[in-house]
């Protein structure tokens, strides 16, 4: 079976093209991860470096997420705080681009469409993800606990924006915009590429799911683990379904429960 007919779409078999393609398309992936994850991984193993070599254990540190940039000027931290979430999306929006002139040689086909990044199942997609976040959640909640208890991991402060009315929305939209980019760009867009490029399934779903985990890396090593495990799942359930949505829904999930959550526990002096 090619590898259009395993995506149930009509474009032609990306496996196919010729290694001229293939090294442009390889430099293609390269330059998408370059200006959104990709470069996160790199600044994430410098983060990881630095803790490791300070005089403090890293189950001692902090690790400081979602804080305000002007938190004496709530209106303009809030401006930041939506291009911020608005600029990040920028990959996602070239990473759609760039399969939409893949798939223009297919008449009708759209890109999201392609990806299942649609609204065409809104009820499995919503349960689908809930089903994987619940999979995905309980035991990585246990795994951050343990991961702090042997000492390979740093205390993880999700959210840190000021108490203002507006907090809990961005937080909301910040989990959401950190889904949309990660499984769009890390599984739709690379599994779609690299695949196109004749690499194996295995080695297309653990390449995405050694980035994942090294771009969270600023956490500690558990935060690693835990994100190529997440990482591996979700691929898996795309090599099966084909949709990028119930990844989308999964991953806002966490998201939402660890950044509100935390700021909910945090104002009633509970700490993990």
């Amino acid at each position: 079976m090619s590898y259009a007919a395993e995506l149930g779409s009509p474009v032609r078999d990306p496996a196919a093209v010729a290694g001229s393609q293939r090294r442009g398309i390889l430099r293609e992936t390269l330059i998408v991860l370059g200006v959104s994850l990709g470069a996160s991984a790199i600044w994430s193993i410098l983060q990881i470096i630095e803790k490791l070599t300070r005089n403090v254990p890293l189950r001692a540190q902090t690790t400081t997420m979602n804080s305000s940039v002007t938190p004496d000027r709530p209106w303009l931290d809030l401006a930041y705080q939506l291009v911020g979430i608005g600029l990040a999306l920028v990959p996602v929006v070239l990473a759609i681009y760039l399969l939409g002139r893949v798939l223009r040689p297919a008449e009708g086909v759209r890109p999201t469409a392609f990806l299942g990044l649609d609204r065409t199942r809104p009820g499995k997609d919503l349960l689908a993800g809930l089903g994987l976040a619940a999979v995905i959640g309980i035991p990585g909640l246990g795994l951050y606990l343990l991961a702090r208890q042997l000492g390979i991991n740093t205390n993880v402060a999700a959210a840190n924006l000021t108490a203002v009315w507006w907090s809990g929305p961005v937080l909301a939209l910040a989990a959401i915009q950190n889904a949309v980019l990660e499984e769009v760009v890390m599984v739709g867009y690379l599994f779609t590429r690299w695949r196109q490029i004749g690499w194996s399934w295995p080695a297309v779903l653990v390449g995405s799911a050694v980035i994942r985990g090294s771009y969270h890396l600023y956490q500690g090593f558990g935060g690693f683990v835990g994100n190529l495990a997440m990482g591996l799942i979700l691929g898996l359930f795309f090599l099966r379904r084909r949709r990028v949505m119930p990844l989308v829904v999964c991953h806002s999930v966490l998201d939402i429960v660890a950044f509100v959550g935390y700021t909910v526990l945090r104002s009633r002096g509970i700490s993990l």
